[in-house]
């Protein structure tokens, strides 16, 4: 009831000058002894019924300002906004300068309908009057103008357009008369997992789409649910991994530390503390993976940070163990809160809460994109009315960019938090991402091989995701379209595996399932070196080209004995001739650039094919394109 208890002893706040239109010294006993009862009825939270005590107050004595002052705080409690205004409205029009404090509930009210315009002109108002300084009303409006201004420009520099805020419940099978939150979805969208609050306990559930529906939510299989709560939770984008927060638990560092769950075949396993690497003696919680789970995100209050609560990031080393918490600095952090981190799957795209970036007040959610260099952006307000005046919190993205899944309490909601979805604004989406899966095995023997699975940006050469195979060699990796990139796996004893996806220009809705044979390093294993690259009749090597290449010079460093031929080999566009002399051209100034790598030349033979041993029909462009390639042999070992 506090905001009711402000409309209605605020007075005592400041002065002010009144006009004599109104005299609540004017109004009859009776009367004002049904206005107390009804103020009585709204402290002990029966809202309803004073409400109807107060339209009697106001029916009987229709210039008294304070019943519809106060049915205006008494609507705002009932989340009935739009009828809140008009109440305070009545009130202003008997007597705008008794009822001048009433601005500020009125401003927030109009803010909470998005009508920050009016907002803004009301608190001005307010502020006009000035307010003793140093008051809690006058910080609290300077607050409020400030958020009001900030939302004013943003709706002039991002016009809705077309757009639709359009949340839709997840309905029954997810959703209950209990809370549930903390959404998140495997990258296929097919397994949704949340926190319910079940009384006092907090326990996983998931649910698996069928036929574009939702299918009854369950607790989650396995040993992960305890009599203790398990919260704030992030499944892996291959559904392997879960990680979550635990509070006041007999391993634990902190007051709330991250823990770990693995996917097995009886479900999930018992929950693992991450250590006092990952935990701190304070508060860490809500993290969740990168999608080739080698980065931890999780928001932290431990001592040493930039504000009360800031964003940190742990990395996978090749030993299995996480580094070192490093805050993610002042281009996300600030000394406010930092919370709620969410990478998307583009790898990317990081979304977080602030009180302290200007917003709309409370907590916003922000997106900010990861550079090259691994550098943050300026972070960007996702705007009204994904950001409103109230907290808000985390929020989760579907792998096309396109759809948020969040929790609220709507009028709509089945009880406490429910889960709902939208579709975000264009202007504020991470980038569209589609995935590859499959299996790498040994080409002999058919069996699946542990392995390193690398996607880096062909134009940049940054690594965008290396994950690495299960046991029996089976991998995912997201790849974010409007880029092209270089797809190598990697084992030791075997060639490398040389792939490309070309998505600048080509964006395909489907997903990639490609299994991958790699071959023992033995006389006459070969692999067709797909990222090397060359102009049209040319035989200068692309800049992209070094990517690969760097590759060879890796696996002849890790391999001292091995001895290659290289091989040129064109289609048979052109004469036979011309293409036999081109393809050698091309296959020396590879070697060329190995020996520059201070590669012995003694290790190297090449020769052009020409067009002589084609590996697909010349008659068609995606054949020829097949035939113009550099091969590998080994000759030695």
């Amino acid at each position: 009831m506090k905001r009711l208890f402000f409309l209605l002893f605020s007075s005592i706040s400041f002065t002010l000058v009144f006009s004599q239109t109104y005299d609540p010294g004017k109004v009859s006993k009776k009367v004002k002894s049904l206005y107390d009862k009804a103020i009585t009825l709204a402290q002990e939270g029966n809202l309803e019924q004073a409400a109807t005590l107060l339209k009697q107050c106001a029916e009987a004595e229709p210039s008294y300002a304070d019943a519809y002052l106060s049915l205006g705080g008494v609507y705002s409690d009932l989340r009935n906004y739009q009828l809140s205004i008009d109440y305070f409205e009545k009130a202003f029009s008997i007597d705008p300068d008794y009822s001048i404090e009433s601005k500020l509930p009125y401003s927030i009210n109009l803010a909470r309908l998005g009508q920050f315009d009016k907002a803004l002109a009301a608190i001005t108002e307010y502020l006009d009057k000035k307010p003793p300084a140093n008051s809690t009303a006058l910080k609290a409006a300077e607050y409020r103008k400030r958020s009001y201004a900030f939302a004013v420009e943003y709706a002039r520099q991002h016009p809705a357009g077309d757009y639709v805020f359009a949340p839709r419940n997840a309905g029954d099978a997810i959703n209950t008369t209990q809370s549930e939150y903390f959404p998140s979805l495997t990258i296929d969208g097919k397994e949704l997992v949340f926190t319910r609050r079940l009384g006092n306990n907090e326990d996983f559930f998931s649910s698996h789409k069928k036929d574009n529906d939702w299918e009854k939510a369950q607790p989650v299989p396995g040993e992960v649910n305890t009599p203790l709560n398990e919260g704030a939770q992030s499944i892996s984008q291959d559904g392997q991994w879960l990680v979550f927060t635990g509070c006041n638990r007999p391993d634990g560092f902190g007051s709330c530390d991250i823990y770990i769950s693995y996917l097995n075949p009886g479900g999930w396993g018992e929950a693992i503390n991450l250590g006092g690497r990952v935990n701190s003696d304070q508060w860490d919680s809500q993290p969740c993976l990168s999608p080739d789970k080698r980065d931890l995100y999780f928001a932290s209050r431990r001592l040493g940070g930039l504000g009360g609560t800031d964003i940190y990031v742990c990395h996978l080393q090749p030993n299995g163990k996480w580094s070192e918490p490093e805050n993610l600095g002042p281009s996300i952090n600030t000394p406010g809160d930092e919370q709620c981190p969410f990478i998307h799957a583009d790898n990317q795209t990081l979304y977080f809460t602030s009180n302290y970036w200007p917003g709309y007040g409370d907590e916003d959610i922000f997106y900010a994109r990861k550079g090259p260099g691994g550098d943050w952006s300026k972070p960007v307000n996702l705007g009204y009315p994904i950001n409103t005046i109230d907290r808000e919190g985390t929020l989760f993205i579907t792998a096309d960019g396109k759809t948020a899944y969040y929790a609220s309490d709507k009028t709509d909601s089945k009880g406490g938090l429910d889960i709902y979805s939208f579709e975000l604004r264009e202007d504020i989406r991470p980038f569209k991402t589609l995935w590859v899966k499959g299996q790498v095995f040994d080409k002999k023997t058919k069996k699946g091989l542990p392995s390193d699975v690398e996607l880096t940006d062909l134009a940049t050469s940054q690594v965008i995701s290396k994950v690495q195979t299960d046991e029996n060699g089976r991998y995912l990796i997201t790849l974010p379209v409007g880029k092209d990139y270089v797809f190598n796996v990697n084992r030791k004893g075997y060639l490398f595996y040389s792939d490309n996806f070309m998505l600048v220009k080509n964006s395909p809705d489907s997903i990639y399932e490609k299994n991958i044979p790699l071959q023992p390093i033995e006389v006459n294993a070969s692999v067709v070196l797909n990222n090397i690259f060359f102009d049209v009749n040319k035989f200068d090597l692309q800049p992209e080209s070094q990517i690969e290449l760097d590759k060879i010079v890796q696996l002849m460093k890790d391999n001292p004995t091995v001895k290659v031929e290289i091989s040129g080999h064109t289609d048979n566009v052109g004469k036979p001739a011309d293409n036999l002399i081109l393809s050698d051209k091309r296959a020396k100034t590879v070697v060329a650039y190995l020996i520059n790598k201070r590669i012995s030349p003694e290790r190297f033979t090449y020769k052009g094919l020409g067009e002589t041993q084609p590996v697909a029909d010349n008659k068609t462009e995606e054949g020829r394109a097949k035939n113009r390639r550099t091969e590998m042999k080994i000759t030695s070992q």
